[in-house]
């Protein structure tokens, strides 16, 4: 055989296999070779999909489903209790590997479930609103917790405000938040959503301020930029206010075009509240909100799924893990403004 056809031959087996490997590659998954690919997670984003905050949780954890090869599943509740409850049963019923939960129904309601899913191997974790006594009974079976401290988030939020604006004993002060009707501080459970608002309020009133609470109604909840009544009913009752405060991520995001719709004016009311937007990005720049509480939702997405993906292949033990210790205004702004069109921060 002459070298010719031989060069020949070689040329078309090296062709034949090339043509193999680039199928074989095209024929995998992006998530064959990737640590945590057998691991099902059933994930609870907290809100409607594509909301303020909820999308940028959605995001932290598709990132970690990407990074990680997690087989996740998400779960849109609209922010409502008993929505969750409901979920999460059902969630239960499919028999994932693990659930990542947000923890506002409370202990009471989840415990019975969580429960039920430990004895069935599932592995659960809670984020955004913490449940402590859960957590501490169920540590070593993986049962963690990614996100803000609340009374601690509410503390930070009002003595912030309380040095940057120079907030004196007898200002007054309207707090919007999901405390229910017949608000009374005593009655609260330690555990509850409603202590991010405590915290603010213990906070003010130590300093001497007027607090005054007002509950979101359910259409706020579900849509804050419905909230104008709301406000514009808390102004009358409470004319002589000087600050607002949102304890509600969408809400303080909607706060500007709130006040701007009642013909308020920039700085008219010193407005804080909680989480950021793009919408409250806007409101820092044009000075209808001042002071922002960043609980850092991306991170509470990624390091759930983070967190249940090796709680099940490896049995590591919850982890606490506290996201919000940062505080926005004007002057830092910038740094992260593109990072929330990213909805990354």
């Amino acid at each position: 055989m002459d070298k010719s056809k031989i060069v020949m031959i070689v040329l078309c087996v090296l062709l034949v296999i090339s043509i193999g490997t680039v199928a074989v590659m095209i024929s995998k998954s992006p998530n064959d070779n990737k640590r945590f690919k057998d691991v099902k997670i059933i994930f609870f984003t907290g809100g409607r999909e594509g909301d303020s905050f909820g999308s940028v949780v959605y995001t932290g954890a598709r990132a970690a489903q990407e990074d990680l090869g997690s087989d996740v599943q998400y779960v849109y509740s609209d922010w409502n209790s008993d929505l969750m409850v409901a979920q999460f049963k059902d969630a239960i019923a499919k028999n994932p590997d693990a659930i990542c939960i947000m923890g506002h129904p409370g202990e009471d309601a989840l415990k019975p479930l969580i429960d039920e899913a430990l004895r069935k191997g599932i592995i659960v974790t809670a984020l955004n609103v913490d449940l402590p006594i859960l957590r501490k009974t169920y540590a070593a079976q993986g049962f963690g917790y990614v996100g803000q401290d609340l009374y601690s988030s509410g503390t930070f939020l009002a003595e912030g405000a309380i040095k940057k604006f120079n907030l004196k004993s007898g200002d007054k002060v309207v707090i919007f938040g999901p405390y229910g009707d017949n608000f009374n501080r005593s009655t609260v459970d330690t555990n509850s959503r409603a202590m991010r608002g405590v915290g603010v309020m213990d906070t003010m009133q130590k300093a001497g301020l007027i607090v005054y609470a007002v509950n979101l109604p359910d259409s706020v909840n579900a849509d804050a930029t419905t909230g104008d009544k709301m406000v514009s009913d808390a102004l009358a009752k409470y004319p002589d206010a000087k600050v607002l405060v949102a304890d509600h991520g969408a809400l303080t995001g909607a706060m500007s075009g709130i006040l701007k719709k009642l013909g308020k004016s920039p700085g008219e009311y010193i407005v804080i509240g909680f989480d950021l937007s793009t919408d409250t990005v806007a409101g820092l720049r044009d000075g209808y909100i001042g002071l922002v509480h960043d609980q850092q939702p991306y991170l509470q997405g990624y390091l759930s799924v983070l967190q249940a993906s090796l709680a099940k292949k490896y049995g590591f033990s919850g982890l606490y893990i506290d996201t919000g210790v940062g505080l926005i205004d004007s002057s830092n702004v910038e740094t992260v403004a593109k990072l929330a069109e990213q909805k990354i921060r």
